[in-house]
């Protein structure tokens, strides 16, 4: 299903005010994996020095963007995660999720079991990590799993993201898109599933609504990334992005070898 979209927020960001600067983690800030560049590090300080609202806009989990935050030295910062599923305000060690957009579960799950037999399964617990229903390989989740026995544990609480992860991943999202869930294949093999009508752009409207500013910017690298790119007044693809990604986009920065993140955050200094 495709998110509703909020409308550009403002011509191209003015030197004059403040601007929320959301910027994707994985293969923008930084590889997988890998921690981020000192370059992206002073980049990132220096935009926050000048008043800017960097706000993380990730499809990792909760759990999986507070590191970041705390290696970016953001010691107070909003953080939208699973794709806009889950928004919530860090402040030093403590965060309050200000919103969370729970997804059916059994319905994504059912189906997935039924196309793709053998898939692994993990619905998210907030801040926590993942209930999984076969063990993920090391480096795939962020925060803990929790191994289950029966499908229906799966779902017996509330979650926002289930996660999808097998050689055929992708062919469930047409039938998930069906059901009326937003899902996106960010690989191949791994398909990621929320509310309908949820995305990063949904959640950062409201982030940006609370903050009090009208300037926007983003800066992305994957299909994930697209309805913040459209929403920004500032769409900034990486210059790895695939086609449809950089089409989003108001103008392209270099790639993550070249630390593009890093160039698109000190274009916006004055």
């Amino acid at each position: 299903m495709t998110s509703a979209t909020p409308h550009r927020t403002s011509a191209r960001m003015e030197p004059t005010g403040p601007a929320l600067v959301a910027c994707d983690i994985d293969g923008t800030l930084a590889r997988t994996g890998q921690p981020i560049s000192p370059e992206v590090c002073r980049a990132a300080s220096a935009v926050r020095a000048t008043g800017h609202h960097i706000v993380l806009a990730t499809g990792r989990s909760l759990a999986g963007a507070i590191p970041i935050a705390h290696e970016l030295g953001l010691d107070d910062v909003w953080i939208v995660a699973s794709n806009g599923a889950v928004t919530a305000h860090l402040v030093g060690d403590y965060y309050q999720v200000t919103e969370q957009h729970t997804v059916d579960a059994e319905a994504a799950i059912r189906a997935a079991v039924r196309t793709v037999p053998g898939i692994r399964v993990a619905t998210e617990d907030v801040g926590v990590g993942y209930r999984v229903n076969i063990p993920f390989p090391p480096g795939q989740l962020n925060g803990l799993q929790h191994s289950v026995t029966q499908p229906n544990e799966l779902w017996a609480r509330p979650t926002p993201r289930v996660a999808l992860y097998g050689p055929s991943a992708y062919r469930l999202v047409w039938a998930l898109q069906g059901l009326g869930l937003t899902a996106i294949a960010t690989r191949p093999d791994w398909v990621d599933v929320t509310a309908g009508g949820i995305s990063k752009a949904t959640a950062l409207d409201r982030v940006r609504a609370i903050l009090g500013v009208h300037h926007t910017v983003a800066i992305g690298d994957s299909e994930n990334d697209v309805e913040m790119l459209t929403w920004a007044a500032d769409g900034i693809a990486m210059g790895h992005a695939a086609a449809f990604v950089i089409a989003a986009a108001d103008r392209i920065t270099g790639t993550i070898d070249d630390d593009g993140a890093a160039s698109a955050l000190w274009s916006l200094l004055p």
